[in-house]
């Protein structure tokens, strides 16, 4: 699955941007709150890795009370629109528009009050992400984009997003949530990637995506992520000019998976030779 092309009308497009806009404030307004706040952490729980870490599932108020307000508004504004969802499950999946929400990205550092997390909203058209979102409220970051252009809205002031040449992996900035998300032949890709590159960072989450949206941040790489976690992400990533694909250097599929984001093409490359030794 990547970005379809930029063959939707102007007028639909516009429309679209304004209401992505409508749900962040929206979204925003259910978060903000409860940040550095009382936010009802509840441990989902989960299996641990084979490494033992894991199994610690959280979940706040903030994630729920997002989702609710982003259906509500869809479900009043646009009725026959499907939508998937972290919280709260799918609803009309298979629809023509379908809306994909993760409404905190990166709950653990939500948590931690550290301002890395974020709010992913995208919109697939006939099963491929057209348009998408990912903003940082507190900072009063929304980085929206399709693939004709994306750009980065704060604060009253708006500018084109780009992501910036970097041919050579040894020259990179690379980005994952934490390297104990690999197992096995993963994580000897991983850290084959990482030894060939400059620097790593460690932790963001989505928020690395809107780096390499933003020209800071070379390559990111996920491993078991859900639709939720990178569909916004890819009208983004690619209305910046950048790149957003599996393991295997193929479009990403439905339902998430492995993930690499790159800002150039040559620098991906580079990094798929390991990755690529992964089975699929």
């Amino acid at each position: 699955m990547t970005a379809a092309p930029d063959s939707l009308s102007p007028k639909v497009i516009d429309e679209f941007d304004a209401f992505l806009i409508e749900l962040n404030r929206a979204a925003g307004q259910a978060i903000l709150p409860l940040f550095r706040a009382d936010h009802g952490l509840i441990d989902k729980g989960g299996a641990p890795n084979a490494d033992g870490s894991g199994g610690f599932d959280p979940v706040t108020e903030a994630d729920k009370g997002a989702e609710r307000a982003i259906r509500a508004l869809i479900s009043a504004r646009y009725p026959h629109h499907g939508v998937i969802g972290e919280e709260y499950g799918e609803d009309r999946a298979d629809a023509e528009w379908v809306w994909v929400l993760d409404p905190v990205d990166g709950t653990r550092a939500f948590i931690a009050g550290l301002p890395v997390w974020t709010t992913l909203i995208g919109l697939r058209h006939h099963g491929a992400p057209v348009l998408g979102s990912i903003g940082q409220s507190f900072l009063g970051e929304l980085y929206i984009g399709h693939a004709g252009g994306s750009r980065l809205m704060t604060r009253g002031a708006s500018r084109p997003l780009k992501v910036r040449p970097c041919p050579r992996l040894s020259d990179a900035l690379i980005a994952t949530t934490d390297p104990a998300i690999f197992q096995g032949a993963e994580r000897e890709a991983w850290y084959g990637v990482r030894k060939a590159a400059r620097l790593a960072r460690l932790g963001c989450d989505a928020y690395a995506y809107a780096m390499v949206a933003a020209g800071t941040i070379d390559l990111v790489i996920e491993s078991g992520l859900k639709a939720w976690d990178i569909d916004a992400a890819i009208p983004v990533i690619a209305g910046a000019g950048g790149l957003t694909t599996d393991w295997q250097g193929q479009p990403v599929g439905a339902h998430g998976g492995r993930v690499a984001i790159a800002g150039d093409r040559a620098c991906l490359e580079q990094a798929l030779v390991a990755l690529r030794a992964v089975e699929p």
